[in-house]
């Protein structure tokens, strides 16, 4: 009998469904994991995949398994939609790359991936991007490139909590009073100290992860590896998570991988052409009550896009 039952007996009539669902879990991380590795070392997805520097300079690496062709464009070569092709280093399971000198790309450099499938090309953001903003003036989405490099001042090396929870959940864009989208650090500095004094010890974070339709409240997700710009920069929420721990409250980020936004411009959805990609074909795919996508669980690949996602937030 699985500890969940000794920890909620009422769910003993339940036991045989409980069962079905641990017998399917191990079944399938027996397919994901070599025998002796575990799913921490499996989630790695990010360390390889996405915009890395490297000794030699820059690496961009992808997963786009129907494409026929994949190629950067960005400011670094004028926004020429052929100039840069990526490689196709495995037919298999479709892994594109492209290295680029030192001097090509900066923090803040604004790229976009090109994908061509058939006859078609088409413009995406990068699945991994840690950085997606939009453009003031012609209000398009763009990926920043986000320097590994950057390193934030930590000091809560020594944070531990270990009391019941006291959740406030809160949304960082609407916990203020002025009449504006609010920022990460406008939180820390100002809305942390009355939760403080309220007696919450955790908070859980509303639409941390980026959606370009910000009346969704963050459950239409874009971009599953880049924090909300609508708040400020990924510098900016870890000021907010660090800035918590030294008040002794714990943070909860609400992440969502039930669905993702079906935007093609700004989101997942099509990336390498195809909606099978990372969701089902037809009605199946679709989410009638938020008019988003549905993944595809079965597919090894998205579960190492989400379990990765995981490990990386």
């Amino acid at each position: 009998m699985y500890r969940i039952l000794e920890l909620n007996p009422q769910l003993k009539p339940f036991e045989g469904d409980i069962n079905l669902r641990m017998e399917r879990y191990l079944k399938k991380k027996g397919e994901l994991v070599k025998r002796g590795s575990t799913l921490n070392e499996f989630a790695n997805a990010h360390m390889y995949f996405g915009f890395h520097h490297t000794d030699e300079g820059w690496v961009y690496r992808e997963w786009a398994p129907m494409a026929d062709q994949l190629y950067l464009m960005g400011d670094f070569n004028n926004w020429n939609r052929t100039a840069d092709p990526m490689t196709k280093l495995d037919s298999l399971f479709g892994v594109w790359e492209i290295k680029l000198p030192e001097n090509c790309l900066h923090n803040g450099s604004k790229v976009k991936t090109v994908v061509e499938n058939h006859s078609r090309r088409t413009e995406h953001i990068p699945l991994f991007a840690r950085r997606v903003v939009q453009d003031p003036k012609t209000v398009q989405w763009c990926c920043e490139v986000w320097d590994d490099r950057n390193t934030f001042n930590w000091t809560d090396q020594s944070f531990k909590n270990d009391e019941p929870l006291y959740i406030y959940e809160a949304h960082v864009g609407m916990a203020q009073e002025a009449e504006r989208v609010g920022t990460y650090r406008e939180f820390a500095d100002i809305t942390l100290p009355r939760i403080k004094k309220a007696g919450y010890n955790t908070i859980q974070l509303m639409a941390i992860m980026e959606h370009p339709y910000y009346g969704s409240f963050g459950y239409q997700v874009s971009n599953f590896y880049a924090a909300s710009s609508w708040f400020g920069l990924p510098e900016d929420l870890k000021y907010l998570v660090n800035t918590a721990h030294s008040m002794g409250i714990r943070v909860l980020l609400d992440l969502v991988h039930s669905h993702a936004g079906k935007n093609i411009a700004e989101g997942i959805n099509m990336f390498d052409g195809t909606v099978e990609q990372f969701f089902y074909s037809g009605e199946k795919g679709n989410h009638p009550a938020w008019g988003t996508k549905c993944f595809n669980y079965g597919k090894h690949e998205v579960i190492h896009f989400l379990l990765s996602n995981l490990k990386f937030w």
